[in-house]
């Protein structure tokens, strides 16, 4: 009788109210935002560097271009004034042509349960992504980390109180999927960077 109960998953009365008394004194095994999002952001093939102040983000924003070889290269910007500012120590030939070989922007949030990005058309503009190129270096701060796409949403609307940006999007699909992941299907994968700057 005991292996069929085991077979069943059946556990005696006593056993299964010792396991619920035990877990109510177990602490939370549930991972920290940033490190959620870490976990998740590797598992869909990101490349991700974390950045303790800016001048380590625009050295490991140098570092990617030699690695790549895109010192040469053009990139794409939608924003191109507020990312000249922001990367302005840097040699980059900006361009608002979506042929160049990298984009580079910033974005609305990160979602840690899904390890994606959320943009908008402030970022890629009113375009497909498979439009754009194919090289992705994103940069963003740890403020902008949030659990759920639910909460990016709500955040989104709560800050473009003039009205809700255009093509919001999440990018999640950064390799190759040999599997048949049937939630991917339709999405452009894209050859991705992340350098998340510590801000909190």
């Amino acid at each position: 009788m005991n292996f069929l109960k085991r077979l069943l998953g059946l556990k005696p009365k006593a056993s299964a109210d010792k396991e619920a008394d035990n877990n109510k004194f177990m602490p939370n095994t549930k991972p920290p935002i940033d490190e959620l999002f870490m976990i998740n952001f590797k598992k869909n093939g990101g490349k991700f560097i974390y950045c303790e102040n800016k001048s380590e983000l625009l050295d490991n924003f140098n570092a990617i271009l030699k690695e790549n070889d895109w010192l040469a290269q053009s990139v794409y910007s939608h924003q191109i004034d507020q990312d000249q500012t922001y990367l302005k120590d840097l040699d980059l030939e900006f361009t608002s042509e979506k042929n160049a070989e990298i984009l580079v922007s910033n974005c609305e949030y990160l979602i840690a349960n899904t390890g994606a990005i959320m943009v908008c058309a402030k970022q890629i503009g009113e375009g497909k992504l498979v439009y754009l190129p194919h090289n992705f270096i994103v940069y963003a701060t740890t403020s902008q980390l949030l659990e759920s796409l639910g909460e990016g949403l709500q955040s989104i609307k709560k800050k473009h109180l003039s009205g809700i940006p255009a093509s919001i999007t999440t990018l999640k699909t950064f390799e190759e999927k040999t599997d048949s992941d049937f939630l991917s299907y339709g999405s452009t994968q894209k050859n991705l960077y992340l350098l998340l700057l510590e801000d909190l």
